[in-house]
Parts: C-alpha cells; structure tokens; sequence
C-alpha cells in the first residue's frame, strides 16, 4: 500500500462507535509511521493508528465502504 495514506477509511469492527474515519494527519519513517483518523459522523472522536495496521485488510479497508444496516 502506498505513503502517504488514503483519505477515507472503513474499519472491519465498530471503533469508538464508528466505522467511517477520515485521515487527518500522519507522520513517522519506516516501521514508526502513524495515521491520525477521526470518526466522519463525529469530529470529536480522534486516535493514532499506527500505519502496518491500517495495512491488514482484516481490520481496514481503504475508502468507505456501504455497511448493511445493523439490526
């Protein structure tokens, strides 16, 4: 994947309540490279994610992703 990061992610599990993130900033070299997301529907709700974990398809996917609506 490539650096810098997308703009618009989806998160395979709810974080914080949310799924949609949008990036805000980022930084780091090498193995020390860090995202900065916060929740699209909360501007409030904001967290580092380091980058080799937005890289695991099981827990990101880059862009928006439609979700089924939850029960």
């Amino acid at each position: 994947m490539r650096w810098p990061p997308n703009k618009a992610w989806t998160s395979a599990s709810p974080r914080k309540g949310f799924r949609h993130f949008e990036v805000m900033s980022y930084g780091g070299r090498g193995e020390e490279r860090w995202v900065e997301l916060n929740a699209v529907m909360d501007q409030s709700i904001r967290f580092k994610v380091p980058w080799s974990e937005l890289k695991t398809f099981a827990k990101w996917t880059s862009g928006w992703l439609k979700l089924p609506k939850e029960d």
